[in-house]
């Protein structure tokens, strides 16, 4: 057994009555989504938030007004004596961030924008001398808002999100695991030749095999340079109901799993308070698994010999434990919530003997009674599973859990992580107060008329800031253009532009059959 702390080491970042990092409790984050410059909203839905269990909020600014308006919607929460710290979400407009760091405790800055101009998609050519004079303006922009920040006591955000990298990186590496990194990493140096130490770290997909994977690359990257800034965690437009909980769970649970994070967020496309009892759950959770593993950290994945398969492709099984030897599988048995160690020893020990027989990953939750929590936990043990590479199949055996309930978030989970497709996924954000239309409800509507197009990916988007590069892993996209009006995508091209939101919906369905991707729904 590894005598390794179960945690990763990362230094710590105070944010208001808040320490992120260190050994201080994994800290739980949601965001507003009423207007900024509506203080009387706002300040009911921070303290809303708050008494559902965050101990952070977040607060969209995309504008300088909307960034002073924070420091009365701080001074009326301290007067009503909330104290949980803000943090400004920072888009396109660094004078927005200059002005908030005035105002709260933390400001999140994104990489992919806040030097660099707009994205376009377009391919840019650098020499290497053009390429590091690209360099010095993140650096001439970038240590001026660290100084002020330093003078303030406030602390910031780099948060790099796939779909809103720069042009300029793109161009460079691709919209790539590598092209994140470095995003991340660029303003990262900065931090460090400036000393500046209250820095907080993110870098989010929707896609959860990306994400993962792109965390753990940073990870490798910033230990390769001595850095140990905390890690902030989410999985960006999760959706809703069952698929977002399921996607938030396998993406960020796996990782905080291998000991990787120090605060996180569930991002729903619900109200903002339904986010927190996800994420309690899911910190609960992994706290679970650290004590079965008497605080220390989980044994690494084992990693599959070049001479047995090769990235098996997980097919979900629908019959009895009994039934699996007729269908030629083995069964790879364990107990939440030790599951994870014990399987991932199991399959080393049949790597280490060639045994190349094709596996089910049977969990059992013999405690577990409640459907929401079985989602959550089952996530995270099969997620961190399945994204290593492990398993043909997975079975969940939760005996008080009724058995459909069960087949259902089993397909989830083989969806989060990719490895079986068997329904639309929708890449849905969860609002904020940019977004121009409600939200919820519009992604009901969307999925009653597009539910049935399995394999498709369509993404709902509130405002132009998320889409249409934070969907940029879409096939369709229903972004919102401004009040009242909403614009249409096929990938990252909009064909469709501005028109009136009672029509958006059938133009979405007639763009799909246009391009040959609509089915006729079954009926039975």
């Amino acid at each position: 057994m590894s005598d390794t702390p179960f945690r990763r080491h990362s230094s710590c970042v105070r944010i208001g009555d808040i320490t992120i990092g260190g050994d201080n409790p994994i800290a739980l984050q949601s965001m507003t989504n009423t207007p900024t410059l509506d203080t009387t909203a706002s300040v009911a839905q921070c303290e809303s938030i708050a008494r559902a269990g965050a101990d952070i909020v977040r607060l969209t600014a995309q504008g300088v007004a909307q960034a002073r308006n924070l420091a009365d919607i701080r001074r009326e929460l301290r007067e009503r004596g909330v104290t949980v710290p803000l943090v400004a979400d920072i888009h396109f407009n660094p004078a927005a961030a200059f002005e908030a760091a005035l105002h709260v405790e933390k400001v999140r800055i994104n990489p992919g924008n806040f030097v660099d101009p707009g994205r376009t998609f377009v391919k840019l050519e650098f020499t290497d001398e053009e390429y590091a004079a690209e360099i010095q303006k993140i650096r001439d922009k970038l240590v001026p808002f660290l100084r002020l920040c330093r003078e303030n006591h406030t602390a910031i955000r780099i948060g790099v999100n796939h779909g809103s990298l720069s042009d300029r990186i793109m161009s460079r590496y691709g919209d790539t695991p590598a092209g994140m990194v470095e995003s991340a990493m660029e303003f990262l140096r900065v931090c460090v030749d400036e000393n500046f130490k209250d820095v907080v770290i993110s870098i989010k997909a929707s896609n959860v095999v990306i994400m993962t994977s792109t965390v753990r690359r940073l990870v490798a990257a910033m230990e390769a340079e001595g850095m140990h800034y905390p890690l902030h965690l989410g999985v960006t437009e999760a959706g809703d109901a069952e698929d977002g909980r399921v996607k938030s769970a396998v993406g960020i649970g796996s990782l905080l799993a291998d000991g990787i994070g120090d605060t996180i967020r569930v991002s729903l496309s619900e109200a903002p308070e339904n986010e927190l009892p996800v994420a309690r759950m899911l910190v609960d959770y992994i706290d679970m698994i650290a004590k079965a593993n008497g605080g220390q950290r989980l044994v690494k994945s084992p990693e599959r010999p070049a001479g047995l398969r090769r990235a098996p492709l997980a097919a979900w099984v629908d019959c009895d434990p009994d039934e699996f030897a007729s269908k030629d599988y083995e069964i790879v048995s364990a107990t939440s919530p030790s599951a994870i160690n014990n399987i991932r020893r199991q399959y080393a020990e049949r790597f280490a003997t060639g045994n190349d027989k094709p596996t089910v990953i049977r969990i059992s939750y013999p405690d577990t009674t409640d459907y929401e929590h079985l989602a959550v936990e089952a996530s995270v043990d099969f997620g961190s599973l399945l994204l290593d590479g492990l398993g043909d199949g997975i079975m969940i055996d939760a005996p008080a859990i009724d058995r459909e309930a069960v087949k259902s978030l089993e397909l989830s989970i083989l969806q989060a992580t990719r490895r079986r497709i068997s329904k639309t996924e929708y890449i849905a954000c969860p609002g904020c107060g940019r977004t121009l239309f409600d939200l919820p409800a519009v992604l009901q509507t969307i999925k009653k008329g597009t539910s049935h197009l399995k394999g498709l990916k369509i993404g709902v988007m509130g405002c132009i800031v998320n889409g249409p590069g934070e969907m940029a892993d879409a096939d369709y996209g229903y972004v919102g253009a401004a009040a009242g009006c909403v614009s249409l995508y096929k990938g990252k091209e909009c064909l469709v532009k501005n028109i009136p939101a009672d029509e958006a919906l059938p133009r979405l369905i007639q763009l799909i059959k246009d391009n040959g991707d609509w089915t006729d729904e079954e009926t039975v």
